[in-house]
């Protein structure tokens, strides 16, 4: 009963911010506690300065600004659901920014202190207590270690932990009365996706993760001579604490800046061009937040990545079918676009091909018409991602993360040079990438690799089916098994099998490398 009167407050909270920027109209559309709406309409707020000059998006951006850290990290999500929020509020919400006002120096030293276990003066030498970055979950400061390397702290900000789990208490239960209230909306697994935004904030709230990402992302790049990742110091690093060895360069959306100081901005969009395709089709783990603020120029031309807090995975599975799909796209074969959706198991298979077909005719047609330039791959997920809706497709968090990630990237693409479409630059790699991925012979490596896979995981599911039956066996169920009574002794012969042909399947993965 507490619980629930604390979540209506703090819902009537919300409404009555949403209320001051004229866009209660998203509870609305959702179906949310109608009562609660009409008491906000009924309060008299007053209406924030410039609202009526700002499209519904931009209203909305600004409320949830207000409403604090979760409601920020909440807007980033949303503005990757042009199927959910149409495309002008998706867009306009990409422009929320994650900046907070700074909290004090003197706190942030108290974190540090208490993380790493003693005074600071033990650890650095020199540290300024003005932030550089202030963002929802934490704020940079530059420092140097007691041996005189310059370095970027970052510390949480205090008290984060609590006024999240707040917050997502009623963002979870606010997802469980949209899909109540509007059956039709369980598709787009809005209570699995508040789960997910909150596993990812509960990570950024770990620092050691963060640590560990940039990390893995700076060995994955150790022989690439275009990108960098600065340094982990691991020493110095807690779970409120990381700190990075510190970059000197120029913000890669200053290109005036950059021509001044002798870099080529076509050979920086091709940079990042490469580094996003090999972080993507190469790695399988790409940074998922790249905006300009996270991306410097080295004064020796190398493009640099900074701010660690939210990355994504893709399987090679993932990757084969977004490879192919690319490709599909590329060459306008749409029935292949089709065919891809299905074997991925993103589209149920009592759906129509054809139909699928026709639709990502109509999607893909009027962009992939558009001189080069103009051409934003991101854009056409974002529409096929809107177009699923009619052919019952579940929401795929991992292509939504890299779809928000991809329509980043371009814009920072368009600020480098307007007349250059990134992703062209890129027509090398994925060329090269098609070949050894796609080919016949990487076909049937896949293939040798799903099936020792399954071989190898058929011992664990004999033994459950035995341990099943033994336990049917024992509540009274009398079964005549004859030798197999024994148990899994009884499927030593054929097992014998199953180990010989997960053997084979790898011998030819390894023939096949």
């Amino acid at each position: 009963m507490l619980r629930s009167l604390t979540i209506l407050k703090r819902l009537l909270s919300v409404a009555l911010t949403l209320a001051r920027y004229d866009v209660l109209f998203m509870f609305e559309r959702m179906g949310i506690a109608p009562g609660v709406v009409l008491l906000a309409r009924l309060i008299p707020v007053g209406r924030a300065r410039g609202v009526k000059h700002m499209r519904p998006g931009q209203r909305l951006a600004r409320a949830l600004h207000d409403l604090g850290p979760t409601a920020i990290k909440l807007g980033q999500a949303m503005s990757t659901r042009p199927d959910v929020m149409g495309d002008e509020i998706a867009e306009d919400l990409t422009e929320l920014q994650d900046r907070l006002p700074p909290f004090p120096g003197k706190e942030a030293r108290r974190i540090i202190e208490e993380d790493l276990g003693g005074p600071i003066e033990q650890f650095f030498s020199d540290f300024d207590d003005e932030a550089v970055a202030a963002a929802s979950i934490a704020q940079v400061h530059f420092a140097k270690t007691i041996d005189g390397e310059e370095v970027a702290v970052k510390v949480l900000r205090p008290s984060i932990r609590r006024a999240f789990k707040a917050d997502f208490q009623l963002m979870e239960t606010i997802a469980e009365w949209v899909e109540r209230a509007r059956p039709d909306l369980q598709r787009l697994k809005m209570v699995e996706s508040v789960k997910a935004l909150q596993d990812t904030v509960r990570f950024e709230m770990d620092l050691r993760f963060e640590a560990a990402a940039a990390d893995e992302m700076r060995e994955n790049f150790k022989d690439d001579d275009y990108f960098y990742i600065p340094e982990v110091k691991w020493p110095y690093c807690a779970k409120r604490v990381m700190v990075l060895e510190r970059l000197h360069g120029l913000n890669v959306d200053e290109p005036e800046k950059l021509i001044e100081a002798g870099h080529n901005p076509n050979q920086i969009l091709e940079q990042a061009s490469n580094a996003f395709f090999n972080m993507v089709f190469r790695d399988g783990f790409f940074h998922a937040d790249l905006h300009p603020g996270n991306l410097f120029v080295l004064p020796d031309g190398r493009l640099a990545a900074v701010d660690f807090g939210i990355t994504g995975r893709l399987d090679h599975t993932t990757q084969r079918h977004l490879g192919e799909l690319l490709l599909a796209f590329i060459t306008r074969d749409y029935r292949r676009v089709a065919e891809v959706h299905f074997e991925a198991g993103w589209v149920p298979m009592n759906q129509s091909v054809e139909l699928f077909t026709q639709a990502a005719r109509s999607i893909a047609e009027p962009i992939m018409g558009l001189p080069q330039n103009e051409i934003s791959m991101a854009r056409l997920l974002a529409q096929l991602f809107e177009v699923t809706e009619y052919f019952s497709m579940e929401t795929q968090p991992q292509l939504i993360q890299l779809q928000k990630t991809m329509l980043i990237a371009e814009g920072v693409g368009r600020n480098l040079n307007p007349n250059v479409n990134m992703w062209f630059l890129a027509e090398p790699f994925i060329e090269k990438w098609m070949r050894k991925n796609l080919g016949p012979q990487a076909r049937v490596k896949a293939v040798a690799e799903e099936t020792r896979d399954t071989l190898l995981r058929l011992p664990r599911i004999v033994a459950n089916i035995e341990e099943t039956l033994q336990d049917v066996s024992q509540n009274g169920l009398k079964l005549d098994t004859g030798r197999n009574r024994t148990g899994y002794s009884g499927f030593t012969g054929w097992l014998g099998w199953v180990v010989a042909l997960g053997l084979g399947a790898t011998l030819l993965i390894d023939l096949l490398t």
